[in-house]
């Protein structure tokens, strides 16, 4: 793979990020949601409050009934215990309930904004990034921030309660053996220190290679076909088997720090019930200390089983803290996609809105999608209204970066593109392309029916003006014939439909947004003779009265163009009528006598057919 593809396809790594920075915008998220927050805060407060009571259950269990052996008040005793725990279990069900209402909401919230940033970005953002890391900003990263708002944020505060809570009544019953019981938490700190600095870079190198195999993904289910027809499989395999190889390594090695975590936590645990027993019984059984003879055995079974529980939520704050640097993570690339400015905007007072009456202009016009490797080379020519133009050059040319830059899907590094007189930058963006339709070779059809994919989503579209528009391209035939007609379901980006029908329908939707410029890019080129004979009246139709642009591919298509325009390396060399350029013998010329050279050269052009034009300009 090639070091430009190699950064195409690499996710970057987050670098030292400020955690609470990232936690306070996440915070705006929440807000709007805040009284169902607050109440699983309380929910939760309460429960693990609720929790911290067991262990001194047991204690007045041993103390008051067994040791002394008295059945006095022990339904009671039981009927309190049961009570506890059916409000704990009660309180626990409404957080639940809450907790993942708050995540639900707010995972809709963040996908909302996050596609409509992505519908809002410019066109080069999806030149630079594929769209599997875009996919994955949108799903298994805002996943993360579910499990955040779910489990992560108010667990924690969950468990900040119950270990205060535990330390209190372990001081409150005694405070000595509180002190010994308490040894061994600088040791469980110094371990979640460590797994926290090692977890972090873990989970950022997973994220980063997830990312990445779904931008592999994407691209190699998107072209199986191509994959298949050369016979491309087993390099496409052994990609996949090295991309998905980084992803496993990157889990196994964030799995190695659990696997020496989570055992550790559990021994120095251990450790510290074991230092506790033994205190205890030095203490009462040796004589050591007055205080220590005073504890009951129920005293002992209450430390240990508080100790147990100690460690227990401070295991699980490493375990949040997990889920909390997951989500850290992906929020930062989720911010990074939110943050992103968009470079092409409508100004903040557009000089130029509504409809236009469709006169193009090309100023000195420099362009390149990359530095200055200069697409377009000080172009500049002018389109009348209602003039059609076709574009005519080798692939590389600038054909239809022309069209692209008119749309301003990207701006000009130099010069000035003006539409009725007026830059397009200054244009409202929405009404500069709402002047627009498109035919492109490449017709991409969304999931819907046929009249959806005809609108578009316009309500100002009738039906009665689809079926008129799919009349004049005679599309309605083979529409009629379908089950369901106008009413039947495309399948993803067409399957099922020929690329002659699709791109009658394409030629369908710009006939029915009835726009006043008409770009054709190479339109014509997938369909076959007979069909291309039955919408070229229609064509024709549609561009009286309209500016067109056509990017050419047959000499049938631009034969009837008023001029033509040739692009040799991004420079336009000439510009002319048919039998105006023929006349010049230049380089029009020299494509038609390289593709005709068997056939006697007529000036008047009465001798054009359908090949391609861009074997001669090479």
């Amino acid at each position: 793979m090639s070091e430009e593809a190699r950064k195409y396809h690499e996710e970057e790594a987050i670098g030292k990020t400020y955690d609470f920075r990232v936690a306070r915008r996440l915070v705006r998220y929440i807000k709007p949601y805040w009284r169902y927050a607050a109440a699983a805060i309380v929910l939760t407060l309460l429960t693990n409050i609720l929790i911290s009571t067991q262990p001194y259950f047991t204690k007045m269990a041993v103390d008051d009934f067994i040791t002394p052996k008295r059945v006095d008040g022990i339904w009671l005793f039981a009927l309190a215990f049961f009570g506890v725990f059916l409000f704990r279990f009660l309180f626990s069900y409404a957080q639940e309930i809450l907790l993942n209402n708050v995540g639900q909401r707010v995972m809709f919230d963040l996908r909302t904004e996050l596609f409509t940033k992505l519908q809002k970005q410019e066109v080069a953002y999806y030149d630079h990034y594929p769209v599997g890391r875009t996919m994955t900003r949108l799903t298994s990263d805002v996943d993360a921030l579910n499990e955040l708002f779910t489990s992560g944020v108010i667990d924690v505060l969950g468990d900040l309660v119950v270990i205060f809570a535990i330390i209190g009544i372990m001081f409150w019953l005694d405070w000595k053996l509180a002190l010994v019981s308490l040894v061994t938490v600088p040791l469980l700190f110094t371990a979640t220190n460590w797994f926290r600095k090692h977890a972090r870079n873990g989970f950022d190198r997973v994220r980063t290679r997830n990312a990445r195999l779904n931008a592999f993904l994407q691209e190699y289910i998107s072209g199986a076909q191509t994959v298949q027809l050369f016979n491309a499989e087993n390099k496409a395999l052994s990609r996949f088997r090295h991309i998905n190889d980084d992803y496993r390594n990157a889990n196994i090695e964030t799995i190695f720090y659990y696997a020496i975590f989570y055992p550790l936590v559990d021994f120095i645990g251990a450790v510290g019930i074991a230092v506790v027993i033994f205190a205890f019984g030095y203490g009462t059984l040796g004589g050591f200390s007055a205080a220590g003879a005073a504890l009951s055995v129920g005293v002992l079974a209450a430390f240990i089983q508080y100790s147990l529980q100690l460690f227990q939520p401070i295991r699980d704050l490493s375990d949040k803290f997990n889920v909390l640097q997951a989500a850290i993570v992906a929020s930062h690339r989720i911010f990074i996609l939110l943050d992103r400015d968009i470079e092409i905007t409508t100004p903040s007072e557009p000089k130029k809105t509504g409809k236009a009456t469709g006169q193009i202009e090309f100023e000195n016009v420099w362009f390149a999608y990359n530095d200055e490797e200069w697409v377009l080379k000080d172009v500049s020519f002018k389109v009348d209204l209602g003039e059609s133009v076709a574009l005519v050059g080798h692939t590389g040319s600038g054909k239809t970066t022309i069209t692209n830059l008119i749309m301003r899907f990207y701006d000009v590094q130099k010069g000035r593109i003006l539409v009725d007189g007026v830059d397009v930058r200054d244009w409202a963006l929405h009404d500069l392309r709402s002047n627009f339709a498109v035919v492109l070779q490449d017709v991409f059809l969304f999931s819907g029916s046929i009249e959806n994919n005809i609108r578009l989503g316009n309500s100002d579209i009738t039906r009665d003006r689809v079926e008129w528009a799919a009349q004049e391209v005679h599309a309605d035939a083979f529409i009629q014939k379908l089950d369901g007609g106008y009413e039947s379901e495309i399948r993803e980006r067409g399957a099922g439909l020929s690329v002659g029908q699709k791109q009658l329908i394409s030629f369908a939707r710009a006939l029915a947004f009835d726009p006043t410029i008409l770009i054709l890019d190479e339109a014509t080129s997938s369909i076959d003779t007979e069909t291309e004979q039955l919408i070229q009246q229609a064509v024709e139709r549609v561009m009286i009265g309209r500016t067109s642009l056509v990017v050419a591919h047959r000499l049938s298509t631009i034969q009837k163009c008023d001029r033509i325009i040739v692009l040799h390396h991004g420079e336009l060399r000439e510009m002319g009528t048919h039998n105006e350029l023929l006349s010049q013998r230049g380089l029009y010329w020299r494509l038609y006598q390289l593709q005709y050279s068997d056939e006697k050269l007529h000036v008047t052009g009465d001798a054009l057919s359908d090949a391609p034009l861009e074997s001669g300009l090479a």
